[in-house]
């Protein structure tokens, strides 16, 4: 079962890279391998918000989609994400963001099993190197739009 954790140090407010994360239509022009998005829901609860979508990923004849449910608690800046349906018998990540200063400093903990267990001990093996490019992905957008600018 993959699991890893990392961290960035973001020069903006919080609230850019929250909403940065909550904007799914937007992750196919940014984040590697993310082909499609579709966001069937997005509800704002006061206290929360509650997102439906599908991430479709995946690289050359190999794609897949899966469904998420992103609960964003306003409260304590978190985002979490577990699966619906598709390729994974489970998925947990939780996005937490802390602002000190001018500078933010985002965590991203991912743990997920997928269904088929040949593409998940393939995926255990390169699952620190995917998630670091995801990183980096997110880290280069946020300087791209609110701190290069």
């Amino acid at each position: 079962m993959p699991q890893a954790s990392v961290k960035r140090l973001i020069e903006t407010e919080k609230e850019n890279l929250i909403n940065l994360v909550l904007d799914i239509d937007n992750y196919p022009k940014f984040i590697p391998y993310c082909i499609d998005s579709k966001v069937y829901e997005r509800n704002d609860k006061g206290h929360s918000i509650f997102i439906i979508a599908d991430l479709t990923i995946g690289k050359g004849i190999f794609k897949d989609t899966y469904k998420s449910d992103v609960r964003y608690d306003k409260k304590n800046d978190t985002i979490y994400v577990t699966n619906i349906k598709g390729p994974l018998n489970y998925l947990e990540n939780t996005w937490n963001f802390n602002q000190k200063n001018k500078i933010t400093e985002v965590s991203f903990d991912v743990n997920f099993e997928l269904k088929n267990k040949f593409l998940n001990i393939l995926m255990t093996k390169s699952f620190n190197y995917g998630l670091n490019k995801i990183a980096d992905a997110f880290q280069k957008r946020a300087e791209d739009l609110f701190v290069n600018t």
